[in-house]
């Protein structure tokens, strides 16, 4: 037992048998201090404070953390509630130095208990490195501990008298480690990638133009947090406005289909008017992902008729009964690329009558624009707005005009025949489809898009994924093919996604038994990445030449252990999975050189921003859960996860934040949580602003 025996406090009691030789709060400890050179370490909390008896369980109660905190400082323990005096100072210190606070509070201070350095809750292997390069910097650098101690305590008083401040923060990486360089290697990409960017008509440079999602996906998250860190302004304008030109142009251009919705997988040209025609699973998925999140950013109509486009596309025509996804839909039919959807003179004019001219003026129909054989692909040259503006119309009355026209070329076309349809129901590309209906469900709410992804959910736990939560590459009554990682991310992170979105725990737990199943079954701890093939596999098909790969480089699909790594930090965050945290940390450091060198890598460069942060978990906790979750997932908040329960759960996350028959919403950081919000818009503003 320690001298905490001796105290009164419930907090205090419950560490009197730490191996810790805690000090209550007084002049014993600090005479200590002072007698023996040491500096002093201040740990404060309270009795119902959850991360203070996770960091107790991980920390305080062991021996080795024990050891170090003994020799090298002087360890207090405070109850916050007894002496909030103390609390209220060390708490301003804290926010002062790393711009947040909560509990449990840890700061150290020289022996006269001037602020030094400080944080909340950290994990055991963080808060063992702490120890021990403050340690060492007391010893070998004390000026450092001093200049520190200065200039918090001036901060600290400028802050008081309204004036603001800014500090100068002792430097931790005394061990030969490197400065963080994350933020310098994300510059050095956002650069690269800028260089190519095609400012007139969006997308890059080169022809033929793919969409490449997985490049503006990054690009957006990263202009968003450069904005809410008031840094590179100017780049972060000019990013976004690329990436809303090139949606822009890309909804507008002949690579979507005008009349069916959905997207061709490419354009042959620089300006997506002429598209190689055959429409992939994979591409509309992520698609949809992408416009959902530009909508979130900036509510442009254009991003709403894409996201209910690829909608009406995926619905009609690559859709089972059961609820798979098909693979695609060719370029050709009757033997000719694009016939399906191409259009002569007389045929739009046969479809249109007597609005033709307008109709024309629209979609780009003139002798300059044919594209082949006397034929046309529907292709616009602005948005609806500015086309009204110009043509002197009410929007309104154009819009019907608009949805009739579009009525009559799909009753025309569903004349013609159809291109061939690639039945296929491939686990990985199900994942990918079933995550963009989830983030267009969280951008617009509209319940059809929901029971999409929750049919398409209940079919792949019904069809290809196991008991044991291996999955099967596709939907085959005979001659299966096991899955590769691919099939395990993407549905992993599908799955991940829809439990964001309606807080039913069967999907949290499913796609976290999925990841298990993979680290078990793919994991390569010594390369620190995971190979394509299972160890099963490998052993099935003995004697091949095929090497057993791993695979890195994002492409027009993102490779699968970027995905398997953005999964692994998401659900580590909601669950307080360390072991997947450590895991996509240790793929990172794999990767981060070569994902900041070049393009392909712009899925590692988006866990980056994550891990770069801040990057937020969300609780929700009370009966209004779902209906503040829906407010919430309605703007663009890419640098949080979201758990939530309408009554008590045991998630940890979620422990000790029910408060009777209030709702109430907690943005955390690190499992330190902010003060409560009891409405989203507060929490919104809270995350938007920090």
């Amino acid at each position: 037992m320690n001298r905490l025996a001796n105290e009164t406090s419930p907090y205090l009691l419950q560490h009197a048998a730490n191996p810790v030789d805690w000090y209550p709060w007084g002049d014993e400890a600090f005479e200590k201090a002072k007698r023996e050179d040491k500096p002093l370490l201040i740990s404060i909390g309270y009795s119902a404070c959850h991360w203070c008896h996770v960091m107790a369980h991980e920390s305080f109660e062991d021996e080795e953390v024990a050891a170090l905190m003994n020799s090298s400082f002087v360890c207090i323990k405070v109850d916050r509630e007894e002496r909030p005096d103390v609390d209220m100072y060390y708490m301003d210190a804290v926010q002062l130095i790393s711009g947040s606070g909560g509990w449990p509070l840890n700061c150290f201070a020289l022996p006269d208990g001037k602020p030094v350095f400080g944080g909340t809750y950290f994990p055991k292997e963080n808060w063992k490195n702490i120890l021990i390069n403050l340690s060492k910097i007391y010893k070998t650098n004390r000026q450092e501990f001093y200049d520190a101690a200065a200039s918090v305590t001036e901060g600290m008083t400028k802050v008081a008298d309204g004036s603001g401040s800014t500090i100068r923060k002792i430097n931790l990486r005394q061990n030969g480690e490197p400065a963080p360089k994350y933020s310098s290697l994300l510059e050095s990409l956002a650069e690269k990638m800028e260089a190519s960017f095609d400012n007139v008509n969006g997308g890059s440079r080169h022809i033929p133009k793919f969409p490449m999602p997985v490049n503006y996906e990054f690009l957006l998250y990263y202009a968003y947090m450069l904005r809410k860190s008031n840094k590179h302004s100017e780049r972060a304008g000019r990013i976004s406005s690329h990436i809303h030109l090139t949606l822009h142009k890309m909804t507008m251009g002949g690579i979507c289909d005008q009349a069916g919705g959905g997207f061709a997988r490419y354009s042959t040209d620089g300006i997506w008017k002429a598209p190689h025609f055959e429409k992939m699973l994979y591409d509309n998925g992520q698609l949809m992902s992408l416009y959902a999140h530009a909508w979130q950013n900036k509510s442009s109509p254009l991003y709403k008729e894409a996201v209910y486009g690829i909608h009406r596309f995926i619905s009609s025509r690559l859709t089972s009964p059961e609820g798979g996804f098909y693979c695609a839909l060719d370029a050709d039919s009757e033997g000719e690329e694009g016939a399906y959807y191409v259009w002569t003179v007389d045929e739009l004019k046969q479809i249109t009558g007597d609005d033709f001219a307008l109709f024309a003026l629209y979609f780009s129909i003139s002798e300059k624009e044919i594209w082949e054989k006397g034929k046309y692909i529907l292709f616009r040259k602005t948005d609806d707005e500015r086309f009204c503006a110009e043509q002197q119309l009410d929007p309104s009355v154009f819009n019907r005009k608009k949805t009739e026209w579009i009525e009559a070329l799909l009753t025309a076309r569903q004349k013609r025949t159809s291109p061939a349809l690639d039945y296929k129901i491939l686990a990985s590309w199900n994942g990918i489809m079933l995550r963009g209906y989830v983030e267009a469900y969280k951008a617009f709410g509209e319940n059809d898009f929901l029971q999409m992804a929750l049919k398409n959910a209940a079919f792949l736990c019904n069809n290809l994924i196991t008991e044991d939560c291996s999955i099967m590459r596709s939907l085959k009554e005979r001659d299966k093919i096991h899955g590769f990682l691919d099939d395990y991310a993407f549905v992993s992170d599908a799955l991940f996604g829809l439990y964001q979105c309606t807080l039913d725990e069967k999907w949290l737990k499913k796609s976290a038994e999925i990841i298990e199943y993979s680290i078990a079954h793919f994991y390569n701890a010594e390369k620190g990445l995971f190979y394509y093939s299972a160890y099963e596999q490998e052993a099935e098909r003995s004697g091949s030449m095929l090497p057993r790969n791993t695979e890195t480089a994002d492409n027009v699909i993102p490779a699968s252990n970027s995905v398997m790594a953005n999964v692994l930090f998401g659900l580590g965050h909601t669950l307080c999975r360390t072991d997947f945290l450590h895991i996509a940390s240790s793929m990172m450091t794999v990767m981060e050189e070569t994902a900041t060198q070049y393009q392909g890598y712009a899925n590692w460069a988006r866990l980056m921003v994550s891990m770069h942060g801040p990057f937020y978990e969300v609780a929700i906790a009370g009966a209004e859960a779902v209906r503040f979750l829906n407010k919430i997932n309605s703007c663009y908040l890419p640098n949080m996860i979201v758990a939530g329960a309408i009554k008590v759960s045991d998630m940890e996350l979620l422990k000790e934040k029910f408060a009777g028959n209030k709702t109430l919403i907690y943005v955390c950081e690190n499992k330190v949580c902010r003060a409560p919000a009891d409405n989203p818009d507060d929490a919104i503003t809270i995350i938007k602003s920090a």
